[in-house]
């Protein structure tokens, strides 16, 4: 069973190991993934409107124009209003509420129940591209739903200058570097998902709440700040008010950027083995 499917791995496509060829062969096996997935949604994309587009301009008008109103600017909200304070990392914190969605039940979904994984692996694409190809799909189903709240809530002056274009990509990353070590969690779910409970209730939630999305996170305990601090979200918060409302200073925003990309990274790393051990019997 293995010895078919490592020589695939190896030249699945006629070519060795990590050459060019293999890796453009890699990239094109998950994006067939990504068309599967787009088949399916372009016929349901309504039914996924308001969790990934309008749930976020519902807090924006809530919490940005309604209780936004009786907040003054000041040094909490770095002079600005609230409205703009509020907008970019609602942005992010939307994002990261889709990624994580999306990498916990429908990924179990492909080993345990549709099983669906388990087809794709049974051909020459391996499970590291099985794995490429969802999270190329969550985000672009991030960018989607980022475009969509960046551009309602323009009619609402949510931005102050075209520093949304970059708001977006911070989103983006913030969202995949969430996404990708909970897909390795949820690759190593057998039981029916009850533990995704626990992930939403006590991770997710928690950080929307305080990873500095509604407030500057100086005003938690400082006994408990460095929760905020160990946060994705956080990171991805300070990034895009700095891009949204400048005065940003380059050094903090390479830290974050590459807080980032190492969570990813790890995350990626960790969700490709547990796909493999999974996959491959």
């Amino acid at each position: 069973m293995t010895g078919p499917r490592s020589t695939r791995e190896r030249a699945d496509d006629g070519t060795e190991r990590g050459s060019p060829a293999r890796v453009v062969g890699s990239w094109r096996a998950a994006w067939l993934r990504v068309e599967g997935h787009w088949t399916w949604y372009r016929r349901y994309w309504t039914s996924n409107l308001y969790s990934s587009g309008l749930q976020p301009l519902l807090f924006l008008l809530a919490m940005g124009i309604g209780f936004g109103s009786q907040v003054d600017p000041g040094a909490a909200t770095g002079g600005v209003s609230y409205l703009h304070y509020v907008a970019p990392a609602l942005l992010v914190a939307g994002a990261v509420q889709n990624a994580v969605g999306a990498a916990t039940y429908p990924v179990l979904s492909g080993f345990k129940w549709q099983k669906d994984y388990h087809a794709i692996s049974a051909t020459p694409v391996t499970p590291g591209q099985v794995l490429g190809g969802e999270l190329l799909w969550i985000g672009l189903r991030v960018v989607l739903a980022a475009v969509v709240y960046a551009l309602v809530a323009t009619a609402f002056g949510a931005w102050r200058d075209m520093g949304v274009v970059l708001v977006v990509p911070v989103a983006v990353a913030t969202a995949l570097a969430c996404a990708a070590p909970v897909a390795a969690f949820a690759a190593t779910t057998y039981d029916e998902g009850a533990r995704f409970a626990a992930l939403f209730r006590f991770a997710l939630m928690p950080m929307v709440l305080f990873a500095g999305t509604f407030f500057p996170v100086e005003q938690i305990p400082l006994a408990l700040r460095w929760l905020a601090w160990i946060s994705p979200l956080w990171h991805g918060n300070e990034l895009a008010r700095a891009v949204a409302l400048g005065g940003g200073a380059p050094l903090p925003a390479l830290g974050h950027a590459a807080y980032l990309a190492a969570l990813f990274t790890i995350g990626g790393l960790l969700a490709r083995h547990y796909f493999y051990r999974r996959l491959v019997v």
